[in-house]
This record gives structure tokens, C-alpha cells and sequence, in this order.
């Protein structure tokens, strides 16, 4: 499964890790990263602003700047966490599961969870015009390398018979279209909690794929 949504705290706040410099510096930089990417997903990157980041997080607009040079900096470390999240959430496969569907199902599952969490919702809000070369080059880079892990498990279960013969690449663009948008729709504070849509979205996207075998 997915990590865990990480919570926001003040840099200033961050629990100390006594003798550990380092460490402590990361603590207080990953809350500046839940701050940021709360208030990106809630206004869009363009509209947000470092002081809304320092707001949320009771500090001044400049101990954010001991965290990070700029906004495009944080921005790209956020949709670049969103993406290993989803990475290591599709990656995470049982071993017993030797049908091609069946490992689609669980990479499903566990991606569709990713995308209700906050790195990963950030990921579908930002246009790659958001982003600064290089960064847009890594963010493709990462999409496609995505895609082609889950194009990998399509095409195994067609192989196999368990999932219905066809493209694997346009059914891939399909389901990865499907998943991503959770990210546009889902409200952590709305109605249907994460399971409930990580549930009902795999069932209903695999309803159209089993071959039944």
C-alpha cells in the first residue's frame, strides 16, 4: 500500500532528533513540502504563493527560503514525491499473484490509493507548463516510466488469458487516465473515504478488463 498522507507541522516545531543536524533540516523541510503542497492542490500552483505556504505554517515568507531557493523548487519535489509514492505503490506486488490480472488489480489498488493522497493529487493539478526545464524533462520522464510499468502488466495479463485480448497501450492510457483523475476529484473531506474510492474505482475498471478466465 501507499505511504501514509504526511501531516504538517511547523519547521520550527519539527520534533528535534538531538546530535542530528541533517536530519532534523529534513524533518522541517518535509513539513514546508505538506504545507506547499496543501496549498497548491487548494488554489493551483499559479494562484498560491509562498506566503500562503508560510501562513499555513505560522512562520515568516522567509524561513521558507531556508528550505527552498524558489516555488518552482517546491513544486517539482512535490509532484517528483507524488510519483515514487505511485511508483512504489504499483511496484508493491504479492508474490502469490501469478495471473496478469491479478497483479494488475493490486498495482491498481494500490495506485488508486496513492492518487487520494496529497503529493499524488498534486501530480494531476500541474500542467508540465507549470514546471521549469529541467524539471519538466524529469516529470515526463517519471510519467512514462509509469505508464510503461503498468503497460508491462496489461500486456501480461492479455498473454496470459486473463484479462481480454486488445492494445495494451490504449488500454493502459484508459486505466492510467482513470486513476489519475481521482486526483481532480477526490476530497479527503468529502464523502467517500480513501478505501471506498480505491474499492469502488478498481472494481469498476476491472469489470471491463477480466477475460473471466
Amino acid at each position: 500500500m501507499a505511504k501514509t498522507p504526511i501531516k504538517a507541522v511547523r519547521p520550527d516545531q519539527a520534533e528535534p532528533v538531538p546530535g542530528d543536524r541533517r536530519r532534523n533540516r529534513e524533518v522541517k523541510r518535509e513539513a514546508v513540502l505538506a504545507a506547499a503542497v496543501s496549498a497548491f492542490n487548494e488554489k493551483g500552483f499559479r494562484a498560491a504563493s509562498l506566503d500562503d505556504v508560510a501562513a499555513r505554517l505560522g512562520v515568516t515568507k522567509p524561513t521558507i527560503y531556508h528550505y527552498a531557493r524558489n516555488k518552482d523548487e517546491i513544486l517539482f519535489d512535490c509532484v517528483k514525491r507524488g510519483l515514487e509514492i505511485i511508483l512504489e505503490a504499483i511496484a508493491a506486488l504479492p508474490q502469490d499473484k501469478r495471473l496478469g490480472r491479478d497483479r494488475l488489480e493490486a498495482a491498481m489498488t494500490g495506485y488508486a490509493f496513492a492518487m487520494t493522497q496529497d503529493f499524488c493529487r498534486c501530480v494531476t493539478r500541474t500542467a508540465d507548463t507549470d514546471l521549469a526545464e529541467p524539471s519538466r524533462k524529469e516529470f515526463r520522464k517519471l510519467k512514462r516510466h509509469i505508464d510503461d510499468v503498468m503497460r508491462g502488466l496489461v500486456q501480461a495479463g492479455m498473454d496470459d488469458g486473463s484479462l481480454r485480448a486488445g492494445d495494451a497501450r490504449i488500454v493502459t492510457f484508459t486505466l492510467t487516465g482513470a486513476l489519475n483523475w481521482i486526483g481532480r476529484w477526490y476530497e479527503p473531506t468529502g464523502q467517500l473515504s480513501r478505501d471506498a474510492v480505491t474499492s469502488g474505482v478498481v472494481a469498476t475498471l476491472m469489470a471491463g478488463l477480466s477475460s473471466g478466465v
